[in-house]
């Protein structure tokens, strides 16, 4: 028999085996944790600024690193740079009021060697006094630097500090700062490529747009030229058409009417040694013309100039004051033009005549227009005039007029054809950006957008014709994040492309493939006539997919769990289709992934009746509260925060209420719930002291749900904020608009939600006296890149102002994302978000009695 203490030494030898392989195993799964967040948040930020705050939350669940900054070197001037720098003391002063801050100091010294140092407040000291480096800034009690390496070039240094004595760095925290260095260079430069493409679509976007409006101001020239050269081609018609020189008269009001107000009209013509004005053509509803000598007219004063005229009430008072324009004795018998206008004929010998348009009781203005388009063509038509006038020129008239045709005829035939390539041009743009702008850029499948459109005009198809059936297949990738993983996400990408391509292969040419997002595809089959073609297609996807993907020697087995829906007349809209397919999805990934489900209304019910209800009814499921606090940039202590409702469905996994609600039918059953959630939230409140805020729907403004809200709210001993989503707003009733200011008149908070988010409407922030005011992260984000947006922020700021509302942004809580919005007038925003267990939940007599009671606060 074994000695009892050598077997306790022997066991004491192996716990301590198995305490160091357990410390070893964490260790190496901190260290893959940490790269993964890493690798996800080089691929989600958009900008240099978020990927720092992104690495710093991801060292400080690991290691104490509240203090913490890095520093690259800049390659143009060989300095090191302060990237981004938060610490507990010194704050961002301190490495910015000196140019050699970083180069003298400790982290040069690590820049310097390329070694990781770790020193304590005496060490470093020790180090000081021997001049190895400079003491900068507060010193702390611990000081980590790792230097930063891209191809074996060291290119900046990471350091992490603290300022208390009991938190020190072990081997295990230093090796995982190492190694997030090492992946750190990639994630800069993934962040920096991103940024350069987005920039350069931008730019060729700005410049795309610009050649379309250069060619749309060419287009209207091109206009205005081929609108002239009709009038032309008319005016080219009159020396070869009519022999008859009063038909000659007739076709030009004809043209001048179909360029001006030419209700009033006449032709004169000039004989220079008789000195007379004869009308040989004339139309006026007042005026009957006759010749006369050669006096000081409106007419003449066209003719003496050689230049067109407009003339107006004043204009004419001007010339007769002036003398210019001389009145016949008999002028106050005659209804004068409000408006007039003439333009002189000239030839090469000279002005022969004028053409004139006139206009009574201020019927019609003329104006500069008016008087280019009539001085253009009488310019044309002078020449004609004097070929019928005199036909001693007839021939030689004729012959210029035709060679000046030809010459028009063929410039504009040149400028047509360049015209049509133009056209053509912009056609093909106008098609390739349709192209992009519904289809994967990865895949070149059909996006979302097209998907919806494809799918609502099969519906609307059905409806007419029920004879003519669909399916839809909603296909979720299985196992694809551990492809990302293993192979890489660039590995991820290429399989991506070699399922679409499989995917295509299983279907007809006539149906839809479309990729909604990330591992999601969608299929579309028309002009079905049972459910077993949809089934086939589906199993010779869930076929293809069975074949493993291999790339670089490591091959990955897949999968695909497909939802299936077949049209039926109960539905009315395509998201009721997208629903029920993605529910059927869910129910055949949680029975065993790689198969197909076909929707029907009991598809997650259990065999009993208990059961059925427990998958259907919402008030079964298990609920929780997500908290998300509310932070001040005045450093003023927490006491508001927001609470929202999930619950943990059986299909759906952990969801809040607000997508949970899209599966049950029953509104009564909807607001039964709704009414459970304010309770729990208001005894939350009560219990912890805190003022709460909780998103509510209309529905708990109608009516019949009114009293026992009201009731519920009186038992609040803590302030409790009702949020009503702005875009539900806009769409509520005339009773629950006044159920809402019945509860503001009350004392009851209320408050805007996701406010800005697809327009900025102020008036609707004057309508009630909202406590809070939340603006959406779509809107955050836009202020801080474009302009006009911030313009709309200070109209929101200076209206909340005025009704004492309080403006609450969605963002990520990060320092540097606050501080760019603080510096337009913003400073309160959410934290971070903390899960507070399951609450009661009221009963059914509870809300019975409830309902019985009437407002009185």
């Amino acid at each position: 028999m074994e000695d009892p203490s050598s077997l306790l030494r022997k066991l004491e030898r192996n716990n301590k085996r198995l305490k160091f392989l357990l410390k070893k195993h964490k260790q190496n799964n901190h260290l893959q944790h940490a790269l993964i967040l890493l690798s996800e948040r080089a691929s989600t930020v958009a900008e240099l600024t978020l990927l720092y705050p992104a690495i710093h939350d991801i060292l400080v669940q690991y290691l104490p690193s509240r203090s913490f900054y890095v520093v690259l070197q800049n390659q143009f001037t060989q300095a090191l740079e302060l990237s981004y720098f938060v610490d507990e003391k010194d704050g961002i002063a301190v490495p910015l009021n000196e140019k050699s801050h970083f180069s003298e100091g400790v982290t040069g010294h690590v820049f310097r060697t390329g070694n990781t140092i770790y020193l304590t407040k005496e060490s470093m000291l020790k180090q000081t006094q021997k001049g190895s480096f400079k003491a900068l800034g507060s010193q702390a009690e611990h000081w980590v630097g790792v230097p930063i390496y891209r191809d074996n070039i060291i290119i900046g240094v990471m350091v992490s500090q603290s300022y208390q004595v009991e938190q020190g760095y072990s081997e295990q925290q230093i090796e995982l700062l190492e190694v997030m260095s090492l992946y750190l260079a990639t994630a800069i430069e993934r962040v920096k490529k991103r940024e350069l493409l987005e920039s350069e679509v931008k730019i060729r976007t700005r410049a795309l747009m610009q050649s379309n409006e250069a060619l749309n101001k060419e287009i209207e020239q091109r206009k205005k030229a081929l609108e002239r050269q009709q009038i032309l081609f008319k005016i080219s018609e009159l020396a070869t058409q009519f022999n008859d020189i009063d038909d000659v008269y007739q076709q030009v009001h004809h043209i001048i009417r179909s360029i001006t107000f030419a209700d009033n009209l006449y032709i004169a013509l000039y004989d220079k040694h008789a000195g007379w004005l004869s009308f040989p053509y004339s139309v006026d509803e007042v005026t009957q013309y006759k010749p006369r000598p050669f006096a000081k007219g409106y007419s003449e004063l066209v003719i003496s100039t050689e230049q067109s005229q407009l003339i107006d009430i004043c204009r004419a008072n001007t010339l007769i004051s002036e003398g210019t324009v001389e009145r016949s004795k008999d002028y106050n018998k005659i209804q004068l033009a409000t408006s007039w206008m003439g333009a002189p004929l000239k030839t090469a010998n000279g002005v022969i005549g004028l053409i004139a348009c006139q206009a009574y009781d201020h019927k019609y203005e003329f104006d500069y227009d008016d008087v280019e388009l009539i001085s253009f063509v009488s310019n044309q038509i002078a020449s004609v005039l004097q070929t019928h006038l005199a036909n001693q020129a007839l021939k030689s008239s004729h012959q210029q007029l035709e060679h000046r045709v030809a010459e028009k005829t063929k410039a504009l035939q040149q400028t047509n054809l360049h015209l049509q390539m133009q056209i053509e041009e912009r056609k093909k743009i106008e098609q390739q950006l349709y192209h992009d702008a519904h289809h994967d850029p990865l895949t070149s499948l059909p996006n979302r957008s097209l998907f919806l459109t494809q799918l609502e005009k099969t519906l609307h198809k059905y409806q007419r014709h029920p004879e003519h059936h669909f399916a839809v297949l909603f296909i979720d990738l299985d196992k694809f994040k551990a492809i990302n993983d293993q192979l890489g996400h660039q590995a991820g990408d290429q399989f991506l492309i070699w399922v679409s391509k499989a995917f295509s292969d299983c279907i007809r040419e006539h149906d839809l493939l479309a990729r909604l997002a990330g591992d999601e595809f969608v299929v579309l089959l028309d002009h079905l006539s049972d459910k077993q073609q949809a089934e086939d297609v589906a199993k010779r996807i869930i076929k293809v997919m069975q074949q493993p993907f291999c790339m670089k020697g490591t091959c990955v087995q897949s999968g695909a769990s497909i939802g299936i829906t077949y049209s039926n007349k109960r539905y009315h809209n395509i998201d009721e289709i997208i629903r029920d397919a993605d529910a059927a999805m869910y129910y055949a990934k949680n029975a065993g992934r790689g198969r197909y489900e076909f929707y029907h209304p009991l598809l997650t019910a259990g065999t009993t009746h208990n059961k059925q209800i427990e998958h259907h009814h919402l008030s079964a499921l298990p609920t929780h509260f997500r908290r998300t606090e509310v932070i001040s940039m005045t450093d003023e202590p927490n006491t508001i925060s927001l609470l929202d409702a999930f619950g943990e469905h059986p299909v759906l996994g952990s969801t809040n209420f607000d997508t949970l609600k899209k599966f049950t039918a029953e509104k009564a059953e909807q607001l039964e719930i709704e009414l459970q959630l304010i309770q729990q939230v208001i005894n939350i409140g009560n219990a912890q002291s805190q003022n709460l805020l909780f998103s509510c729907s209309l529905t708990i403004l109608d009516n019949h749900a009114f009293s026992p809200l009201c009731r519920l709210l009186k038992s609040a001993k803590q302030p409790l904020c009702l949020l009503f989503g702005e875009v539900e707003l806009r769409h509520a009733s005339s009773q629950q608009l006044e159920n809402l200011q019945t509860l503001a008149d009350k004392g009851v908070f209320i408050g805007l939600n996701d406010f800005a988010k697809d327009r900025c409407d102020l008036a609707m922030l004057t309508q009630f006296d909202f406590k809070y005011l939340l603006l959406s992260s779509t809107f955050s984000k836009r202020v801080l890149q474009q302009q006009s947006y911030d313009l709309q922020l200070q109209g929101i700021l200076a209206v909340t102002k005025l009704k004492n509302t309080q403006v609450i942004a969605k963002g990520p809580a990060i320092l540097n994302f606050r501080g760019l919005l603080e510096n337009h007038g913003i400073e309160l925003f959410f934290g971070k978000q903390h899960t507070i267990g399951h609450e009661p939940a009221l009963s059914s007599r509870q809300l019975s009695s409830a309902s019985q009671e009437t407002l009185s606060f």
